[in-house]
């Protein structure tokens, strides 16, 4: 598959900055009938295959973010705006090869072992803007797509109604996903067009991360305390609050002990969930009020929690490894099935 415009200037970007500061005159070449691109290291005999992520993957930890390609990692580098020093450090110990526009790098090909980290990226990406797709009002219209798959083929108005979203920006999010190369006309209905989404793995990811960055810090209400274990008594209305995060996770896994009682409610009427359990404003506190941004009727609570995918999402944006190997199974038992592709 063709690279995107995007991609190409970062992947571009990339190999100048890390051929610059190695030395090596690394070049990239096209193969096959379907133009995968592959880099060529001069002393290796294997060519190895590109992997672009726009998103810079800094909130996802790389054992998740590029488990497709984690089978045979030695075949595959991906190609980033930016990597932090810290990431690279990761990417290393987890054997996946990388290059990014600061001239950051990690290849381990014998003879050739090159590693740099530390450096900064360049204005050339960062000056690039963020799609509307991966912004606050786009992000919930594609959670809305990843949860309910056959969303993105109903009429721009029926997206509109069931994502509480204004049509010209719905317009926009379908345009930037077509562009980005996520969302494939697969033949016509009489005048209308049949959209599908692809690269769903992918996608979800990208949502993951700008979840994180873009909408998450937003909907924060504030931290509350109670009183011990009050959460494991308590009894939710599922149309005023849900379980998220660390609680979900225990539900979904038995697995984790929650330290962080994470709860999405109707941010008109968090006293709902307040007043009946006692739970006091403290901006240390073990409890934390998140905005619902989805509609219930186009998003179905799980029982008494949040769709798998939030879940997922907000226990990769703790960074925690405990919570990060909960979303592993998570992401195995629930998320599997949304992004295999038709």
């Amino acid at each position: 598959m063709q690279l995107t415009k995007g991609k190409k200037r970062i992947l571009e970007a990339a190999r100048g900055a890390f051929a610059q500061q190695t030395g090596v005159a690394i070049e990239l070449v096209e193969k096959g009938a379907e133009q995968e691109t592959f880099l060529k290291i001069p002393g290796v005999d294997a060519d190895l295959q590109v992997v672009v992520d726009e998103g810079g993957a800094q909130n996802i930890p790389a054992a998740l973010i590029f488990r497709k390609w984690l089978q045979n990692p030695e075949r595959y580098v991906v190609a980033l705006p930016q990597v932090t020093a810290n990431r690279a450090d990761q990417f290393r110990q987890d054997g996946i090869q990388f290059i990014d526009a600061a001239g950051n790098g990690y290849i381990d090909q014998p003879p050739v072992y090159l590693f740099v980290k530390g450096n900064k990226a360049r204005n050339i990406l960062e000056t690039s803007a963020t799609p509307r797709v991966f912004k606050q009002t786009g992000l919930r219209v594609l959670y809305a797509f990843l949860c309910q798959p056959g969303l993105e083929n109903e009429t721009y108005r029926t997206i509109a109604d069931k994502t509480d979203v204004a049509l010209g920006m719905v317009n926009r999010v379908v345009r930037d996903l077509e562009e980005l190369g996520f969302l494939a006309t697969m033949g016509t209905t009489g005048r209308a067009r049949n959209l599908r989404l692809i690269e769903k793995e992918h996608l979800l990811n990208r949502w993951v991360t700008a979840y994180a960055e873009q909408l998450r810090p937003k909907l924060v209400l504030g931290r509350y305390d109670g009183v011990e274990g009050w959460w494991q008594q308590a009894t939710l209305k599922p149309d005023k609050a849900l379980w998220g995060g660390e609680v979900a996770a225990a539900k979904l896994t038995n697995y984790l002990k929650p330290l962080t009682v994470t709860v999405y409610v109707d941010r008109d009427d968090p006293a709902a969930l307040l007043i009946p359990n006692r739970l006091k404003k403290n901006p240390q506190g073990d409890v934390e009020l998140v905005a619902r941004f989805w509609q219930p009727e186009t998003i179905p609570p799980n029982g008494d929690m949040v769709h798998p995918l939030l879940v997922y999402a907000d226990l990769l944006a703790t960074g925690n490894q405990r919570n990060i190997e909960t979303a592993k199974m998570i992401y195995d038992r629930h998320l599997l099935q949304l992004v295999r592709e038709n």
